[in-house]
């Protein structure tokens, strides 16, 4: 096992110089960079706003070859909207930005700041993009845990008892649950659940903005957890009403699979429990499927499944940070992002493996490969 986690481990570096590598030539191709925008918006508006964009922000982006532009970005031909401006203005912009070099040229100085973690800094926000992302963070990480944690904790018992109650009422009942939780996306409940509870036309119950009250710091620390709670409460179940029937369905089936078998028969046969055969021997089999949509399931949660949800609510995280940099063409950030979520996502998917031997020992990945 430790053989097949260090070549796991060792593979994650031409992964991500791949993703990396892909991203960044379809960037070149992609019109409206940086540039052009500042342009755009530089004969556009008044001698202030020139004056403006020229000698401030762009200069902190030293760090800005780490991220792509428009297939004019490369110098080699005239940007878009460029007339009428002077060659020595469009130059020093693009030197601003990092373009005043050739493609592969920044590509590699990104993939050498990204081995020490410099992901440079943002062309809009005059902050690092680690910094940006550090800032974002824990918005992202309180949505992501607590979804996938109450999405487990729903879905699996519920999964299992439909499994065991086939075909009853309960489970005609809870499928028709089901079916309306797959059909109705997150954000819909997100605004039924303002309608209802957060002023929208009935009840006042819970806020509508933050992660915590503005006096936040000044509570003590029971007063503290519940202004958390309570700020965090309809987010969260809007996402786990949204997402928990897949899971639900996937853990049924699953262990309608495994109750069918022959194993569970014999162990019938034997005078086995119900509950000893159903947790004793179907759970482990059965929750194998279940175990390996993990990483990518909380991934997912994590860092798009929560955009929306984010910007209903308000909620200044990463998936929102995400959106607003692709469409301002901040490509620092962009790049920055897509590393981390890379990353995080090849790690996630690791400990999946290795959780794939806890629950059950007999899974040898060595022999697998051999």
């Amino acid at each position: 096992m430790y053989a097949y986690v260090v070549r796991r481990l060792l593979l994650i570096i031409p992964t991500l110089f791949g993703i990396l590598l892909l991203n960044f030539i379809i960037v070149q191709f992609a019109p409206g960079g940086p540039v052009e925008q500042v342009i755009a918006q530089l004969k556009g508006t008044s001698q202030y706003a020139t004056t403006r964009f020229t000698s401030a922000g762009a200069s902190d982006t030293a760090g800005g070859g780490s991220g792509g532009g428009s297939a004019n970005s490369s110098g080699s031909k005239e940007y878009r909207g460029a007339q009428g401006l002077s060659p020595e203005l469009v130059a020093d912009l693009k030197k601003q930005f990092g373009f005043d070099q050739p493609a592969y040229v920044r590509f590699f100085k990104m993939v050498r700041d990204y081995l020490s973690f410099d992901f440079g800094d943002s062309f809009y926000q005059d902050r690092s993009v680690l910094s940006l992302i550090l800032d974002k963070l824990p918005v992202s990480i309180s949505l992501g845990l607590w979804t996938t944690l109450f999405t487990y904790l729903i879905s699996i018992p519920l999964g299992i008892r439909k499994a065991v109650h086939d075909g009853t009422r309960f489970d005609f009942w809870t499928s028709a649950v089901v079916v309306v939780g797959y059909a109705v996306p997150s954000f819909l409940f997100a605004i039924l659940l303002i309608v209802l509870f957060a002023g929208g036309t009935f009840l006042d119950w819970f806020p509508l903005r933050g992660l915590v009250s503005d006096n936040f710091w000044q509570l003590d620390w029971p007063a503290r957890i519940l202004d958390y709670f309570w700020h965090i409460f309809l987010p969260v179940l809007s996402m786990v009403v949204g997402g928990f029937a897949s899971l639900t369905m996937l853990t049924k089936n699953s262990f309608m699979e495994e109750i069918n078998k022959q194993y569970v028969m014999t162990a019938r046969a034997k005078g086995v429990t119900e509950r000893r055969v159903l947790y004793g021997h179907v759970f482990r089999n059965a929750m194998l499927i279940v175990i390996a949509g993990f990483p990518s399931a909380f991934v997912s949660i994590l860092f798009t499944g929560s955009m929306l949800i984010e910007v209903i609510f308000s909620l200044d995280g990463l998936g929102l940070l995400g959106f607003q940099s692709v469409v301002n063409r901040d490509y620092p950030v962009v790049f920055g992002s897509l590393f981390i979520f890379t990353l995080l996502g090849l790690i996630l998917n690791l400990i999946g493996d290795m959780t794939y031997v806890a629950v059950d020992p007999r899974i040898d990945f060595e022999t697998r490969e051999g």
